[in-house]
């Protein structure tokens, strides 16, 4: 018994096959192995000129309407907040009709959602009556950034630099490129927040002590100008935080999977870095939609369900 025992144990400790520290150190002597063979191919064709990677977000006019010094001219901008107003009236309409009093997959994703704007944005962070008047407005908020962001990672036909030969018709290249990405949109929307919550404090409490309750309790006499001050810039302060954090962010994103995934190796004429790269872009890519898209929505919707929540009881 304990020969047969040790026979039936042997194939198992001579075949054990090789350990995942091998394996891996074997991909990457492969994985350089074919970089180097890529660069001894095609060399180093020197630095691209004619590459721009700031063309991917310049907006160019494809539609211009200009009605005196105003510019509303459609672009690919214009064209991804209609594509994210689509989206989201379409979600809150579709879930609207769908909600049934059984419990149905799209009814559990909505309930989820619904936690998510309600409960952990929104009520955490104001008190009862004012998150039952401003929910909907946070809520909306949430879904319009993040369908934004989420769109910004979809490839779509609008890179009007470059342009794609299809039976002698040229098309434009497929491009990622997000709305949240150019300032203009998180600045409007930051501004839009700015001043109804603002205007909130002042409904509720009065322009005197609604300004009053910028001051924290027990602060008076001379020491309060200065305080004062300090928080008049604050409050104006979260215009550029507000809005430069979900821009740069988003920007951010997207020039690294842009330069990742092969524009640093166009840019410097290195084919074999395209293939050294692409894994870091593949990665960045799903860092960016797996986290980032939806991190950025919930700063945003939660910052501003904290200014709401500060503004309707008289500030600190």
């Amino acid at each position: 018994m304990t020969t047969s025992a040790a026979t039936a144990e042997q194939p198992r400790e001579s075949g054990g096959g090789l350990s995942t520290r091998s394996k891996v150190l074997i991909f990457l002597g492969i994985y350089l192995g074919v970089a180097i063979l890529l660069y001894l191919i095609f060399g180093n064709d020197g630095e691209n000129e004619s590459f721009q990677p700031q063309e991917e977000f310049r907006l160019t006019p494809w539609i211009e309407i200009k009605i005196g010094s105003l510019d509303l001219s459609i672009n690919k901008a214009v064209l991804y907040l209609f594509l994210t107003c689509v989206a989201t009236i379409g979600t809150m309409v579709l879930v609207a009709k769908r909600m049934q009093q059984k419990p149905n997959r799209t009814q559990v994703i909505v309930e989820g959602a619904y936690d998510l704007t309600y409960n952990q944005i929104t009520r955490n962070n104001m008190d009862a009556q004012t998150a039952a008047k401003w929910f909907p407005f946070v809520a909306t908020l949430f879904f319009f950034i993040w369908f934004s962001n989420i769109l910004g990672y979809l490839p779509l036909p609008t890179n009007d630099h470059q342009t794609i030969d299809i039976f002698g018709i040229d098309f434009p290249a497929f491009a990622l490129y997000a709305a949240t990405a150019n300032l203009s949109i998180p600045l409007v929307l930051t501004l839009t927040v700015f001043f109804i919550y603002q205007a909130e404090g002042i409904r509720r409490h009065g322009f005197v002590k609604y300004l009053k309750g910028w001051l924290p309790a027990g602060v008076s006499g001379a020491a309060a100008v200065p305080i004062f001050i300090i928080e008049v810039i604050s409050q104006f302060v979260r215009i550029i935080s507000l809005s430069v954090r979900l821009f740069a962010n988003i920007l951010a994103g997207h020039l690294l999977i842009l330069f990742m995934g092969g524009g640093l190796a166009v840019l410097l004429g290195i084919t074999a870095l395209g293939w050294i790269t692409l894994p870091l872009a593949v990665a960045f890519f799903i860092f960016e939609v797996g986290l980032v898209a939806t991190l950025q929505a919930f700063i945003f919707a939660t910052l501003t369900s904290i200014y709401f929540g500060e503004a309707s009881a008289g500030g600190h």
